[in-house]
């Protein structure tokens, strides 16, 4: 573990001392971890799209928007194969949250959030999305049927 010293203000310092109290941080290191993670995963995604990604894109629509729903769920299925799980949530009589934890190549997955939050009646979509680095690739069975492990890039 590499150790560095920074200066802070002190009025920064207590601002940041609030801001890791509000989060449930039980000290400065771990806030500062987390927000260096942050900064390095959010320029990474400035760049162009490449490698394999985890995603979770979260939207809010009016169900009773003429065909949104069945819309919607096209997409899903058109995507099948970047489409993980689903969570569908019922806000109130007429808006429902939708959850979709998506996987596969980074431009793919942009492409489809895009194009589903671009839908008509849809709103405050939002993607995060954390890109994967190869672990290992290996064979379980006794047929050779291989498979490729990732994890969240460091």
């Amino acid at each position: 573990m590499e150790r560095f010293t920074i200066s802070l203000d002190d009025s920064l310092a207590r601002q940041f001392d609030e801001l890791i109290a509000a989060r449930g941080y039980v000290n400065r290191s771990e806030a500062v971890r987390d927000l260096i993670r942050g900064a390095i995963e959010s320029d990474r995604q400035r760049g162009e799209p490449s490698g394999q990604c985890v995603a979770s894109l979260s939207y809010v629509y009016n169900h009773h928007e003429r065909e949104l729903s069945e819309r919607l769920t096209g997409l899903q299925h058109d995507h099948h194969d970047l489409t993980v799980a689903a969570m569908h949530t019922h806000l109130d009589h007429d808006n429902c949250l939708e959850n979709v934890v998506l996987k596969g190549l980074t431009a793919d997955v942009r492409q489809f959030a895009d194009a589903l939050i671009a839908e008509r009646g849809v709103r405050h979509g939002k993607l995060n999305l954390i890109a994967l680095e190869t672990e290992f690739h290996h064979a379980h069975d006794a047929h050779g049927s291989d498979h490729v492990h990732y994890r969240p890039a460091r």
